[in-house]
């Protein structure tokens, strides 16, 4: 009984990540349109649920959040859509799996990563409010760095014409996007998976518990 109630609450509390993950893709505040890709604070739902929930949920709402991506790419196109929407490929099949790849592929990684980093930064006994910081900037870097990686290795040339500069200054304005765009980004995730995360932590009596279970141990 206690095991279909835990699932139940947990079926529950994806499905509910998830509808904000939706929400703050189909709002201005998700997805902030730029002169050539869409700057996104979708991730930070993700990270939040792969804290709270798992690896795994983090997955789901890395997927999520990858196919709101495809959707909004192919709904309101930029000039770098066709590498995150495989129905704007411009090199057929092969291109329409690359954008994939980056668009769900890239965001899954995001919930895995934060997901993970946060079971082994809570093993070595980091205190959480460091930790929540932490895991909410990697997990912004990795889904830029992710995403432009895969950007500068899948489409280089398409890249290259859509910003109409020479293939060999591709590499300084993907890592230029980096630095200007995913840096702020990631210290933005750490302060709000910060902020947010602890009042979670406490709501949901997890940190409680944790704090329970020390001094448990020490008397």
């Amino acid at each position: 009984m206690n095991s279909k109630k835990k699932d139940i609450r947990y079926t529950v509390s994806v499905a509910l990540m998830a509808a904000i993950v939706v929400l703050l893709a189909n709002t201005p505040l998700g997805m902030i349109q730029l002169p050539i890709i869409k700057a996104t604070t979708v991730h930070i739902p993700v990270i939040i649920g792969a804290i709270i929930l798992g690896p795994a949920a983090g997955a789901i709402l890395g997927c999520v959040f990858g196919i709101c991506s495809i959707i909004s790419n192919t709904t309101a196109p930029t000039l770098l859509s066709f590498a995150f929407s495989p129905f704007l490929s411009t090199t057929g099949i092969v291109g329409a799996v690359k954008a994939v790849w980056i668009a769900v592929g890239c965001r899954i990684l995001i919930g895995v990563a934060a997901g993970w980093l946060w079971i082994l930064l809570k093993k070595i006994k980091v205190p959480s409010p460091v930790g929540l910081a932490i895991t909410g900037f990697v997990g912004s870097m990795v889904n830029t760095i992710c995403v432009m990686g895969s950007i500068y290795v899948l489409f280089a040339a398409q890249y290259a014409q859509a910003k109409e500069v020479e293939m060999a200054a591709v590499f300084g304005l993907v890592m230029g996007t980096v630095t200007a765009s995913g840096i702020p980004e990631a210290i933005a995730a750490a302060i709000l998976v910060d902020v947010i995360g602890i009042a979670l932590l406490k709501a949901l009596g997890i940190e409680k518990n944790v704090n329970a279970k020390k001094e448990a141990v020490e008397v």
